[in-house]
């Protein structure tokens, strides 16, 4: 029965993926940030459907969840636990669309072809997101200090992107970037939206395929810190795989509705900051003190939303300024009387 629950999923969402590839984007063209919202609704809606088939799942016990398959608890509990590793994954996925983004802008790859990027990106996540949730399960049931290390290490990235500027980022030092140049010949220019090309009658890759070994090898690192904090909240597999990929898989709409208004939510970064603070003292706090799925739930959406009302606040403060900001003096100075030779 786990084999088909497994399988069943798998299947879900690679139907899901064909859909949206096949079918939404069949032809590459520049996503506008209302499609982008709207299928950004989409992902969440699908996600919070799912929510609903995990709550039943659990509350009596569908194709085995919740008895051989997964942690025993009730279907609310359930579906609790995945609503808060969803928001923990979309939360952390934030940080990672910043990175993407400066990527995009530094290999100046066309609109129209980044979505493209992006899907094939989510595939690669799956596979190795899939990886590491497994070793990541084994170490937790197998190794009980496990859970300081992964409390450390979240508490040490909230750090690091605290400390980190955008700007210091150089995607030419990814070792992918690296690797790729070493193994074969990389075309100077795009060719469509196409990963490999022929210079010469020698076959090279485009900077398109760069870019996204380039992606892949940066959300490798990002798992790092989103695998953990789920881990955080529950141990169950089924919800920690389902949760984290339902969150990637709206990752790419995401993506086009904030890329173009990062700077209107400059406080978002910061809330990123406390999210991963709070959820690596929960983890520290693992095997002494267990808070409620409900309060790190609460805790969370609180922390995003101060992050947007401040980032909000700021722009509204920003533009009253600027509109009592007295502007140059344009008017022409007044002309002085010239001195007379007339004597008084």
């Amino acid at each position: 029965m786990g084999i088909v629950i497994w399988g069943g999923f798998i299947v879900l969402i690679l139907l899901l993926l064909m859909l949206d590839l096949g079918v939404l984007n069949r032809e590459s063209h520049v996503l506008s940030t209302r499609e982008a919202l709207f299928r950004t609704g989409i992902w969440v809606g699908v996600a919070l459907i799912f929510n609903v088939f995990v709550y039943f799942a659990y509350e009596y016990h569908l194709f085995g969840i919740g008895e051989t398959i997964g942690l025993a608890m009730s279907g609310r509990e359930a579906a609790a636990v995945f609503f808060t590793g969803y928001l923990i994954e979309e939360s952390l996925s934030v940080d990672n669309i910043f990175v993407i983004a400066i990527i995009f802008s530094y290999f100046k790859v066309p609109a129209q072809y980044q979505h493209r990027v992006l899907f094939w990106g989510i595939l690669g996540a799956i596979v190795f997101r899939g990886i590491m949730i497994v070793i990541g399960t084994a170490l937790i049931e197998n190794v009980s200090w496990i859970t300081y290390v992964f409390g450390g290490l979240l508490i040490y990235s909230a750090v690091n992107i605290l400390l980190n500027r955008e700007e210091d980022i150089e995607p030419t030092k990814n070792p992918a970037f690296r690797i790729v140049k070493f193994f074969i010949p990389v075309a100077p220019e795009y060719d469509g939206d196409r990963f490999f090309t022929r210079i010469n009658g020698v076959r090279a890759a485009t900077p398109i395929f760069v870019v996204l070994m380039i992606i892949e090898s940066t959300d490798i690192m990002f798992a790092l810190d989103s695998i953990p904090a789920i881990f955080a909240v529950t141990t169950d597999p089924f919800i920690v795989f389902s949760s984290n990929i339902f969150a990637i898989l709206g990752l790419r709409s995401m993506y086009f509705v904030l890329a173009s208004s990062l700077d209107k939510f400059r406080y978002l970064k910061t809330s990123l900051v406390f999210v991963l603070a709070f959820v690596g003292i929960k983890m520290l706090l693992l095997h002494h003190y267990k808070i409620d799925t409900s309060i790190s739930m609460s805790v969370i959406l609180g922390i995003l939303g101060v992050g947007v009302v401040a980032s909000l606040l700021a722009n509204r403060r920003d533009l009253q300024r600027q509109a009592h900001t007295p502007g140059p003096d344009l008017a022409e100075p007044e002309a002085q009387a010239e001195p007379s030779d007339t004597p008084a």
